[in-house]
């Protein structure tokens, strides 16, 4: 990748509309799930978020209507949850925004804001972020990307929230479905600047930079053939679907997920119908 303020995947956004019951739900499938945070009232959401140990994911729901969450009260609308955002590592909002206008698109940002964090042990701490978003309609299969810079990763980054009882230690991929992966992984590839490579079942993977998770795009059909057995139903045509998702141990992750796993050869399936929207693969690292 040669943005030079960005990474590699940060984290992915999964709209709920009911925050508190996407965090229990995420909690049976054996996550790890933070407080609850509130964003600023620019922002108008609030979140819970699963931590790994370089990613993760938010789950994220509209507190007040607000001109900046439209998009994702229209995706709410739309589809009833689900992936709706990738989030790119920055390591500079400002010079990364800058750096989108000087190649010709209008960037949105950078956005400063702040969450309060329960601290472990009793107390209050605040996360600060700055974001910069790429323009609205340039949205590889409908999935709108930005990027973060944390500015206090280690009220984020908490140890007890990276230890699940799945034994998850970092997204792998993120799968998005599209009737035309290699176009849309080639939009993808002209936003982020990175490389491409084909599948041999005909799916796009875009690494994402500093190994982080890879962006796979692939027809919903092909999806369903690659996990027999299980239901795909709820995922869209094109759009966000699902996240690969390390494990250390696939046994415990099974005990951990109970009933809502499938067995699909070495891997472990939740099909979206169990997690709000989202295929979850577990895979042994």
């Amino acid at each position: 990748m040669s943005l030079q303020y960005l990474v590699g995947v940060d984290h992915v956004v999964v709209m709920v509309e009911d925050l508190d019951a996407a965090a229990d739900n995420w909690r049976r499938l054996g996550f790890t799930v933070s407080p609850r945070g509130t964003h600023s009232a620019k922002l108008g959401s609030g979140n819970y978020t699963i931590m790994f140990g370089d990613d993760y994911v938010e789950l994220l729901g509209i507190l007040t209507a607000t001109e900046h969450n439209a998009p994702s009260r229209a995706f709410l609308a739309e589809r009833g949850g689900g992936i709706e955002r990738i989030a790119f590592t920055t390591t500079d909002a400002a010079a990364g925004a800058g750096e989108l206008r000087e190649l010709g698109m209008e960037a949105i940002g950078p956005i400063d804001f702040g969450r309060p964090i329960q601290l472990p042990g009793g107390g209050e701490g605040e996360a600060r972020f700055s974001i910069f978003e790429w323009p609205r309609e340039e949205a590889p299969a409908s999935v709108r990307i930005f990027a973060c810079q944390h500015h206090t990763r280690d009220k984020v980054w908490i140890p007890e929230l990276q230890r699940h009882a799945n034994t998850a230690g970092g997204l792998q991929r993120v799968i998005v479905t599209s009737p035309r992966p290699k176009s849309d992984a080639r939009h993808m590839l002209r936003l982020i600047d990175s490389q491409q490579y084909s599948e041999s079942d005909g799916s796009i993977v875009v690494p994402s930079g500093s190994m982080r998770a890879e962006i796979m795009f692939v027809a919903r059909g092909a999806l369903a053939q690659q996990y027999p057995g299980v239901s795909v139903d709820g995922l869209p045509e094109r759009g966000g679907a699902g996240l690969i998702i390390a494990v250390d141990d696939l046994a415990a992750a099974a005990q951990a997920i109970g009933a809502a796993g499938v067995k699909v050869g070495d891997r472990l399936v939740v099909p979206p119908s169990a997690a709000g929207g989202v295929l979850v693969v577990f895979v042994e690292r």
